[in-house]
């Protein structure tokens, strides 16, 4: 396990329980005593967490933990939505995506499709995201044309927020969002942990024309503290083949298609 992925487990292991003993970790982790003390005074450096005698307390930002922290959960998964969410998209269209682990797949499996890169006639695909990573993954791996909304970055997620992208974001016309969340449910419809994220996917879904959510199974029939929208407005979701046969049935039964892969 590298540090990183040692680091995300701390940190889940800090969200569940609130405390975390250094020798419990050692031990859960199955490395040394002196590797988890350094990796608790690390991550209190960053104050991520809260150093105290023997172990280390969350510090109240644990739930909403920052994206390099995430790579490693449910990545399998992850790229396999990716995979099947960049196969809605045709050539020639303008896709609005957001931050996110997930999201990040997806522009991965954009970027490697030739059918998608430039021609002799022009950008076959443009790409609108309030991400910088989501905009660098695709400037580094393709000739796509890449359109990056304004505003404040947030730390955690790369994405820009706030008024500055939403000018532009209603100047703009999408044929297709593909919004990762943090929680959908199909009564309560797609949601995120942050305010500012939340406004800006809802803009998105206000100027496309196909919403499509892609979230691993264990974001459905979550809740999260802002809506981004309605479940009606959404016309697909793409998850992984864990998800619950009556979760999916649910989001069936609410009129939206659901794609496991």
């Amino acid at each position: 396990m590298d540090r990183y992925a040692r680091w995300n487990a701390l940190l889940e292991m800090l969200t569940d329980n609130g405390r975390v003993g250094v020798e419990a970790a050692a031990e859960r982790l199955d490395v040394s005593q002196a590797t988890i003390r350094r990796d608790f005074d690390q991550l209190a450096q960053q104050q991520m967490i809260t150093r105290t005698r023997g172990g280390a307390v969350a510090n109240g930002v644990s739930y909403d933990l920052p994206l390099r922290y995430k790579t490693a959960k449910h990545s399998a998964e992850k790229q396999r939505i990716g995979a099947a969410a960049a196969a809605l998209v045709t050539p020639g269209t303008v896709v609005g995506l957001n931050g996110g682990t997930t999201s990040t797949e997806v522009a991965r499996a954009l970027a490697v499709r030739p059918d998608l890169n430039t021609s002799a006639e022009g950008a076959q695909l443009t790409v609108v995201t309030n991400a910088l990573n989501i905009a660098n993954e695709l400037l580094v791996r393709s000739r796509m044309k890449v359109v990056v909304a304004g505003g404040v970055v947030r730390p955690k997620s790369f994405e820009l927020v706030g008024p500055l992208g939403g000018a532009l974001l209603r100047e703009v016309t999408l044929d297709v969002a593909l919004l990762g969340v943090d929680a959908i449910d199909p009564q309560l419809g797609a949601a995120a942990h942050h305010e500012g994220e939340a406004a800006m996917n809802n803009l998105m879904v206000a100027r496309a024309k196909r919403v499509v959510i892609i979230a691993d199974s264990s974001k459905l029939g979550g809740h999260a503290f802002a809506r981004i929208c309605p479940v009606e407005r959404v016309e697909t979701l793409v998850t992984d083949s864990g998800a619950a046969p009556e979760v999916v049935d649910a989001f069936r039964a609410a009129g939206v298609q659901v794609v496991c892969a």
